[in-house]
């Protein structure tokens, strides 16, 4: 079994890859119980793994496939900056959303997440 990613930058990027394929168990396990996750309005902020995942596990279900791409990353200490362009296969149609993550780890677990990005991008072009 590989080891377990230890660098703020690795855990995080490890957990945006496990939630490509939806994988809630394992990815949630690189979750603090505190997390704080927080998106623009009108999402709002949950913590811990729990809340994490009832957001986007609702959001998440028609998709067909996921992609995170991270086109700039950096990391000083404890925080993660994360470019993305996040891209759902809803159907036949991909759908893009240009985000910006910022993650807290502490103890080899985020603790903290909160993603910028415009909500009005993403729901012009979901389906129906």
């Amino acid at each position: 079994m590989p080891e377990a990613p230890k660098l703020p930058l690795d855990i995080v990027t490890r957990f945006m890859k496990l939630m490509e394929p939806l994988d809630y168990d394992t990815a949630l396990k690189l979750v603090s119980d505190q997390c704080v996750y927080t998106n623009p309005p009108p999402l709002g902020t949950v913590q811990g793994p729990a809340g994490i995942r009832a957001v986007l596990e609702p959001f998440f279900a028609p998709t067909v496939e996921n992609e995170f791409r991270v086109l700039r990353a950096a990391a000083s200490g404890p925080v993660v900056f994360l470019e993305r362009l996040d891209r759902h296969l809803f159907g036949d149609r991909w759908v893009e959303l240009p985000v910006t993550g910022v993650f807290e780890v502490h103890d080899g677990l985020i603790t903290y997440w909160r993603d910028y990005f415009d909500a009005a991008t993403i729901l012009t072009q979901l389906p129906g």
